[in-house]
């Protein structure tokens, strides 16, 4: 969980008391870490990414030389802490390499990238994102620690969990 923050909160509804755990900001950094079930996420966590950021993403599926996707990864995850305060571990994307492949992920902890084909098993947490990304309507789907997964549309926009 990286050290964030937890507060457990409760509701009770006819009867029937709903559990919900939110994860707040991490005391050691201040920057938000998101929230497993749908809690409050702050403004620039949800900011449009922006061009030079989704581009980078892009290439480090097309990268080839491990010294430049290396790089490219530091700069995507200081491009992440400076713009909204968190930094996904990796992403899921459509895969445009051609049969067998559907989809692939992108780690950004170890500089990963992985290609499946339609059954192999994709390794959690990445495989909750993974019918988003074949759904063909994101550009990409963040990875979070937490377990939290954001859908990034084409344009930039990412979409509230």
């Amino acid at each position: 969980m990286r050290g964030g923050s937890t507060d457990g909160q409760e509701t009770t509804r006819g009867g029937r008391t709903d559990r919900r755990l939110v994860i707040g900001p991490d005391r050691a950094t201040g920057s938000a870490v998101g929230a497993a079930t749908g809690g409050a996420l702050s403004r620039d966590f949800l900011a449009p990414r922006a061009p030079d950021l989704r581009g980078a993403i892009e290439r480090l599926d097309a990268e080839l030389d491990d010294t430049a996707r290396a790089e490219l990864a530091a700069w995507i995850r200081e491009a992440y802490e400076r713009s909204h305060g968190d930094v996904p571990m990796g992403f899921v994307a459509r895969c445009f390499l051609g049969p067998p492949f559907v989809d692939h992920t992108l780690d950004l902890m170890g500089v990963i990238t992985r290609h499946f084909a339609p059954f192999d098993p994709m390794p959690e947490p990445f495989a909750r994102a993974r019918m988003l990304a074949r759904s063909g309507g994101y550009a990409y789907i963040e990875v979070y620690a937490t377990g939290l997964v954001i859908p990034v549309l084409p344009d930039g926009r990412a979409v509230r969990p």
